[in-house]
């Protein structure tokens, strides 16, 4: 696995999330449509890639699931998926991952945790030490490492 500093990446990864924005938006006007991830957390180490945060009604994720598929996107597999959260990669050559996620569910954690980053330089810091330190790992043991970092950090909000 390897890591960009923000500046290698998040001025590609802006253009990007608002070119999706608007797509999404026109498809699902009522969408709350965010960025998340590194890309959007200030001075964030990131592997380059962009999530976005998709939310819509509870009664309206699989229809937006669906809508999503036509900018192709598809529903990643290995991840968790509830009625209130479904997440999809790009079957383009492009690094972007949706996270659809019902409006008001536990699943809004996304956005907590990057204005929980954003609000204290600290965590930021050692969230980019946690990534540097996992260079070169395998995929899956990155991820377990940064989950268990993740859930620290939401456990003391």
């Amino acid at each position: 696995m390897k890591f960009y500093r923000a500046d290698q990446y998040q001025a590609s990864c802006e253009a990007l999330f608002f070119r999706y924005k608007r797509e999404i938006q026109q498809l699902l006007s009522d969408a709350i449509i965010e960025h998340i991830g590194a890309y959007s957390i200030p001075k964030a180490v990131s592997k380059g890639d962009l999530d976005i945060f998709v939310g819509v009604e509870a009664n309206e994720l699989e229809l937006a699931v669906q809508i999503l598929t036509t900018l192709g996107f598809q529903e990643k597999v290995d991840t968790l998926r509830t009625s209130e959260l479904c997440m999809l990669e790009s079957t383009a050559d492009e690094e972007v991952a949706c996270q659809v996620v019902s409006n008001g569910s536990e699943f809004e954690c996304f956005l907590v945790f990057r204005d929980t980053l954003r609000a204290n330089s600290s965590l930021i810091q050692e969230y980019n030490e946690l990534k540097m330190s996992c260079e070169g790992w395998p995929q899956e043991e990155y991820r377990r490492k940064k989950s268990a970092f993740v859930k620290q950090v939401l456990a003391q909000i």
